[in-house]
């Protein structure tokens, strides 16, 4: 399949696309076809972002529910990235162009997110100050911990025969 052009890529003269489908002829829309196929790349990219920068497959879960909840909160981090597009700024590293609001990545977003919930606030309370407790009531005195002595492994005399 020769293409006129790629999306995204205006200077990059497309090369030669070879696709193979297996199934009725008459099924076969290859406009169609050639896209789902460049759209695979959005999956697996956002695949590989789940699992390794929002740890998707880290947990152990015991049971298929507490498998599913865990992905329910994994998909429910990715569209709370993607909704805070236009929210956050573009925090970038220094070899990293510019991306305009509409593009950032998920990963772009994630880097700038910090700045979003300071200014967003939280509904939780702050945390009390950190101060020493009270301490030992007056006139008590602490006991000395128990002490057990320690086990010594005996030797065993090999027998000879």
């Amino acid at each position: 399949m020769q293409v006129s052009r790629l999306p995204g890529r205006r200077q990059r003269e497309p090369k030669t696309l070879w696709l193979w489908w297996t199934g009725p002829t008459d099924d076969c829309d290859l406009d169609r076809i050639w896209q789902v196929y460049i759209r695979r790349f959005d999956i697996e990219h956002t695949l590989r972002f789940a699992k390794q920068a929002l740890g998707w497959t880290n947990p152990k879960p015991r049971t298929p529910e507490q498998a599913d909840r865990w992905t329910q909160l994994i998909l429910a981090a990715l569209t709370q990235l993607r909704l805070a597009r236009p929210l956050v700024a573009d925090h970038r590293l220094p070899w990293q162009p510019p991306l305009p609001a509409d593009r950032m990545t998920p990963g772009r977003v994630r880097q700038g997110f910090a700045q979003l919930l300071h200014r967003i606030g939280t509904p939780a309370t702050w945390p009390k100050p950190g101060k020493p407790g009270p301490g030992r009531p007056k006139g008590r005195t602490s006991t000395p911990a128990a002490r057990h002595p320690a086990l010594k492994k005996q030797a065993v005399k090999a027998l000879n025969c």
